[in-house]
C-alpha cells in the first residue's frame, strides 16, 4: 500500500471536506423541522442537493480538462464555503432549495476531482482497500462532525459559521503540501455508454445505492426525529449508522480484493436488506434497539457504493478514471435524487419506519439484479488477482468459501 502515501494531503483534505458537508445534511434536516418544515419539504431541499450534484457531474470533466485538479477544487470548495453561510441569512424552503443545489454542483466536482485523483494512484490489486480507506476518512469525520450539532445548538449562526470553516481550510493540503501530482485529462468528456459498457453492475449498483444512502442521510434525523428522540438521540442515531459503515468498510474492500466483488456486493446487500427489515418490524420507539439495529444496517449500507465502484474501476482503462468516476458520480445522483423525496412521502403516508421498508424494496431488487449479472458474466483472469489471493486459490479449503476467484469480471464487465 506504498502507493498511499503521495495522497496522504488529499485524504487529509477529504476528512475536513466531508466532515463540512456531512454536518450540513443533519443539520439542515434539524433546522428545517425547527422551522416547521414539512417532511416532504425537507425531502425536495435533499432532492434538490442531488440535482445540483447531477448537474455538476455533468459538467465537472469540463472543467478539470481547462484547470486541472488543483485549480478546480478550489473553485468548488470557495463557492460550497460561500454558499454554506448564505442558508443562515435566509432561512427560506425555496432559498435553501437554491443554495442546496448549487452545494450539490460543488460537491460534485469534489467528489469527481477526490475520487478520480485517488483511482489513478491505485493499483487493481489495492483499489478497493484504498478507496475504503477514503470511505472510512469520509464517515469518520462525518461522524466526527455530526456531535457539533449538540455541543453548537441546530439555531443560529456559529454551527453555520463552522461549516464554512471546515470548507474553506480543506484547500490547504492540496494547495501547499500535496505532492501527487494528477495528470490533468486531455480528452476527457461524460460518456455514459461507455461506462456502461465498463460496468453494467457498477453503474446499476451506484443508482441504487443513490437512492437508498441518500434517502437515509437525507430523512433519518426525521425518522428519530418522529419517534421521539431528543437531538442528542438525533445526532447519535445518524452517527451510529455511519459508524457501522466505518468499522466494516476495510474488512469488504480487503474481501472484494481478494474474491469475486459482485460475492462480497451480494453478501453486503444481503445484510443491508435484513437490517433494514429488522428496523421496520422490531426497533419500534427505543432508543437501544434502534442505535442497533441501525448499527447492522450501516456497516452493509454504507459500504455499497465503494464496492461498485471498485467493480466498475477494475475495467478501466488508465485514461479512463476520471470518466468512469464522473459517470458513476451522475448514476449515484439520478438515484438520489429520487430517494429522498419518496422516501418523504413514504414516512408522510405510513410512519417513520416505512423509510427502512422503502429502502428494503430497492435492495431487493438490487439483489436480483446481482444475481442476474453474476449468470451473465465470469470471473476476471488471474491477473487481476491479488498475489495472496494468487497463493491461496490452489487451496480446496479456500476455494470451498471463496467460490470462483477474482473481481468479476473478464473480456466484458458484470
Amino acid at each position: 500500500m506504498s502507493s498511499i502515501r503521495p495522497l496522504i494531503p488529499l485524504l487529509i483534505t477529504a476528512g475536513i471536506l466531508l466532515g463540512g458537508n456531512g454536518l450540513q445534511s443533519t443539520l439542515l434536516a434539524l433546522r428545517g423541522a425547527q422551522e416547521g418544515f414539512s417532511a416532504s419539504t425537507i425531502g425536495l431541499i435533499g432532492t434538490a442537493y442531488f440535482g445540483g450534484f447531477l448537474l455538476g457531474c455533468i459538467f465537472i470533466t469540463r472543467i478539470m480538462k481547462a484547470v486541472g485538479h488543483v485549480r478546480a477544487f478550489a473553485a468548488l470548495a470557495a463557492i460550497a464555503a460561500s454558499a454554506t453561510l448564505t442558508l443562515v441569512l435566509v432561512i427560506d424552503p425555496l432559498t435553501w432549495s437554491a443554495i442546496r443545489f448549487t452545494t450539490g454542483f460543488c460537491f460534485a466536482g469534489l467528489f469527481t476531482v477526490m475520487e478520480s485523483w485517488l483511482n489513478s494512484g491505485a493499483s487493481n490489486n489495492d483499489r478497493a482497500r484504498l478507496l475504503a480507506i477514503y470511505r472510512i476518512i469520509d464517515i469518520g469525520s462525518v461522524t466526527g462532525a455530526q456531535f457539533m450539532i449538540p455541543i453548537f445548538g441546530a439555531g443560529g449562526f456559529t454551527i453555520f459559521a463552522i461549516m464554512s470553516i471546515m470548507i474553506t481550510l480543506s484547500l490547504v493540503p492540496v494547495s501547499i503540501a500535496d505532492r501527487s501530482n494528477p495528470t490533468p485529462p486531455e480528452d476527457v468528456r461524460l460518456d455514459l455508454r461507455r461506462a456502461w459498457r465498463i460496468s453494467p453492475l457498477g453503474s446499476i449498483g451506484c443508482i441504487f445505492v443513490g437512492i437508498t444512502n441518500s434517502a437515509f442521510r437525507t430523512m433519518s434525523p426525521i425518522y428519530a426525529e418522529q419517534i421521539g428522540m431528543s437531538v442528542t438521540d438525533v445526532v447519535t442515531f445518524v452517527s451510529v449508522g455511519i459508524i457501522g459503515g466505518a468499522m466494516i468498510q476495510y474488512p469488504l474492500g480487503y474481501l472484494s480484493d481478494l474474491w469475486d466483488r459482485r460475492r462480497v456486493l451480494l453478501v453486503a446487500t444481503t445484510g443491508a436488506l435484513a437490517s433494514a427489515l429488522m428496523l421496520v418490524f422490531m426497533a419500534g420507539t427505543s432508543p437501544i434497539a434502534n442505535f442497533v439495529l441501525v448499527f447492522i444496517f450501516g456497516s452493509f449500507a454504507m459500504p455499497l457504493y465503494s464496492l461498485s465502484a471498485a467493480h466498475a474501476n477494475d475495467r478501466a482503462e488508465q485514461g479512463e478514471f476520471v470518466l468512469v468516476n464522473a459517470a458513476l458520480m451522475l448514476f449515484y445522483s439520478v438515484g438520489a435524487i429520487a430517494g429522498p423525496f419518496i422516501a418523504s412521502l413514504f414516512m408522510e403516508s405510513y410512519g417513520p419506519h416505512s423509510l427502512f421498508a422503502f429502502s428494503a424494496a430497492v435492495y431487493v431488487v438490487f439483489i436480483a439484479v446481482i444475481v442476474y449479472r453474476m449468470g451473465v458474466r465470469s470471473a476476471v483472469p488471474a491477473g487481476h488477482r491479488s498475489r495472496f489471493f494468487g497463493l491461496l486459490r490452489t487451496s480446496p479449503i479456500f476455494a470451498r468459501f471463496a467460490g470462483r476467484s477474482g473481481n468479476g469480471e473478464d473480456s466484458g464487465d458484470a
